[in-house]
């Protein structure tokens, strides 16, 4: 009868070893590159992401930009003693520069053109399209599949 061979054992003869040229070597170089198939994106398109980019930059990243210089500005007036600035409305100008940049943002998602050209310049037609396809985009699975039988 044979012996039952420890499960370490096992192991230890399923082991290679490696010289420590092969163990350290470049592993790019051995490897076989693996190639995976290239699936369709149902993302945003790369020329609708940079539209949006742009517009987001003018209409959410300028008012941003004035709600952190209000900061800067109020100080500059009030230590020069140029005026006396109460700081309730250093912050409550900050504020309404930062909301108008959220809109600003949301502005900038919602009227890009998803055509190839790039649409008018404010894009105020999109916005009605962009806000169902967001709304589509969110709706489980099941409410998006209609039984045709």
């Amino acid at each position: 009868m044979k012996k039952k061979q420890s499960k370490k054992k096992a192991q230890n003869k399923k082991k290679k070893n490696f010289s420590p040229n092969t163990a350290f070597g470049n592993p790019e170089k051995t490897s076989n590159p693996v190639t995976t198939p290239k699936k369709s994106s149902s993302g945003i398109p790369k020329y609708v992401a940079d539209r949006m980019a742009r517009r987001i930059f003018f209409t959410a990243g300028i008012p941003t930009i004035l709600g952190m210089s209000v900061f800067v500005v109020s100080y500059i007036i009030v230590t020069r003693n140029i005026a006396e600035i109460p700081p309730s409305s250093t912050i409550a100008i900050s504020a309404l520069f930062f909301l108008l940049g959220l809109a600003g943002l949301s502005f900038g998602i919602l009227s890009a053109s998803w055509d190839k050209e790039p649409g008018s310049f404010f894009g105020i037609e999109n916005i009605p399209m962009n806000i169902q396809r967001a709304k589509a985009a969110f709706k489980p699975a099941t409410q998006n599949f209609e039984d045709k039988s």
